[in-house]
């Protein structure tokens, strides 16, 4: 007699569920791969338990672009009040710095630590993961202060600059303002996805004259022309890349009088992906005489070495915005600055872990936590290090 549904359905989940729990145990639940010189990684090994512990990716989410879209679902938003300060640059351009002065914590003193935060593409100081990393600075008793790039975070757009992966003259006078701002205090820099570029960048092109103490950045594509191709891809580009691209485009209509000289507009309206912007706007702002020399500019794999100072990069090898084939760990390895942590699991700003419920405080959240409190704590002990 042929078993009814109910026992067939049972029968099934006796071999799916044991199955799936042996693939989560020993394909998805891995310890991160730490790629540094030897002496930084005793460094973190001291200071950042996080890095020798196992990731545990939720297991009903362990898949790369469900990571990716449920951050953006699940993710709390703690309550963050901002004080908005608007910072003029010399072409007639602004920008607005949203920040938490945290006064009123007596930890540091008048060396109150400041983080600066660099937030994605179209990123502003009101994402989920951006509220989260002031929020964990505020509890560390430091100061934090979200960059929300030309025309974003409610800011008025006033010249026909904007921004993109290779400008970094606007962090560069957000730093000044910073240290100027709080002189006695060390400054660290924070760069999510895109903004982890244009950090880099910025770091790999002044060398020690920074202003920081030390970088990380957080899901960043190292290899542009890569992220293009594979957020090309039939499922990327339906979830990812058309959405991003139309925000970009909003940005650009909404101030098209600043523009109407410098590309064709109705170009940049059809653009249906973040290439196409770049090919069609992009590279028309910035004085690039192609997309492929202005991504050849912004790519940050070949740059590992000439940074100089602690740059702690966080990526998932799974991320669908950058290929894990192309994270620069030999580089990384053979330079005397740069960590390039690599999890298994955790999608393009994802990380959520917690075995069946996630945590409420983010994985990278908690690695932030750690390494900055390292820098702030321990900055003596790791340029003995470097001696």
């Amino acid at each position: 007699m042929p078993p009814d549904g109910s026992s067939a359905l049972y029968s099934l989940c006796l071999v799916v569920v044991p199955a799936y729990v042996g693939y989560y145990l020993f394909c998805a639940v891995k310890k991160p791969s730490v790629n540094c010189n030897p002496k930084f990684s005793k460094f973190l090994e001291r200071h950042c338990p996080i890095l020798s512990e196992k990731f545990w990716p939720t297991i009903w989410c362990v898949e790369s672009r469900l990571q990716t879209i449920l951050r953006v679902i699940l993710q709390t938003r703690p309550p963050v009040s901002y004080e908005r300060e608007m910072l003029d640059f010399s072409d007639g351009g602004q920008v607005a710095l949203d920040w938490v002065s945290n006064d009123l914590n007596s930890v540091y003193g008048q060396t109150k630590p400041v983080v600066i935060i660099m937030p994605g593409l179209t990123g502003t100081s009101q994402e989920g993961y951006t509220l989260h990393l002031v929020a964990e600075s505020v509890k560390l008793g430091y100061r934090a202060v979200v960059f929300n790039y030309r025309g974003n975070g409610g800011a008025e757009l006033k010249t026909s600059r904007t921004y993109c992966a290779t400008f970094t003259d606007d962090l560069s006078c957000v730093i000044s303002h910073v240290l100027s701002r709080y002189p006695q205090s060390p400054v660290m820099a924070v760069g999510v996805s895109f903004g982890g570029i244009v950090l880099t960048n910025y770091l790999a092109k002044v060398g020690p004259e920074s202003g920081l103490v030390a970088g990380m950045t957080c899901s960043s594509p190292w290899n542009v022309f890569e992220s293009s191709k594979t957020l090309e891809e039939p499922i990327n580009l339906v979830c990812f890349n058309r959405l991003l691209c139309n925000k970009l485009k909003q940005a650009v209509v909404r101030y098209e009088h600043l523009f109407r000289d410098m590309c064709d507009l109705k170009a940049v309206r059809n653009c249906v992906t973040i290439r196409d912007f770049d090919t069609n706007f992009t590279t028309k702002v910035f004085g690039y005489k192609s997309v492929d020399e202005y991504y050849r500019d912004a790519c940050i794999h070949g740059k590992v070495q000439s940074i100089q100072i602690p740059l702690l990069c966080l990526n998932a090898i799974d991320d669908p915005f950058s290929p894990g084939k192309f994270i620069p760990v030999e580089e990384a390895r053979r330079s005397p600055n740069v960590a390039i942590v690599v999890t298994c699991r955790g999608g393009h700003i994802g990380f959520i872990d917690g075995c069946l419920i996630p945590n409420s405080v983010g994985y990278m959240q908690r690695i932030f936590c750690q390494f900055s409190q390292a820098i702030y704590n321990f900055s003596d002990e790791l340029l003995a290090c470097e001696d």
